[in-house]
């Protein structure tokens, strides 16, 4: 990966660019494959999907994560709060109907 100030020129920029994406996306899939352990774990334990405290936790760890690395936290929060929603419609998907 090049830094962003090594790119000489759009293509370079964009082909970095892709690069990040494809990163991202294998993150968010590694993500989803904890997001299907906890269904695992909250069904033997008895938990519902959406635990509004740890919602939040994570909320407020990402907007200072986002802080301390010089990105807006009010945008953070909106994208890691449609993740999580997306995260708990999937559990309750096999949670709320086992």
């Amino acid at each position: 990966m090049l830094d962003p100030a090594q790119c000489p020129d759009m293509p370079t920029l964009r082909a970095q660019i892709d690069i990040l994406d494809r990163d991202l996306i294998r993150l968010l899939a590694k993500r989803t494959g904890y997001i299907d352990r906890a269904v695992e774990i909250k069904t033997e334990a008895g938990l519902p999907a959406s635990i509004p405290a740890r919602v939040e936790d994570v909320v407020s760890k990402v907007k200072a994560t986002a802080e301390a690395e010089g990105l807006d936290p009010e945008i953070v929060e909106v994208m890691w709060r449609t993740l999580i929603d997306w995260s708990i419609a999937r559990e309750a998907q096999s949670i709320d109907f086992e």
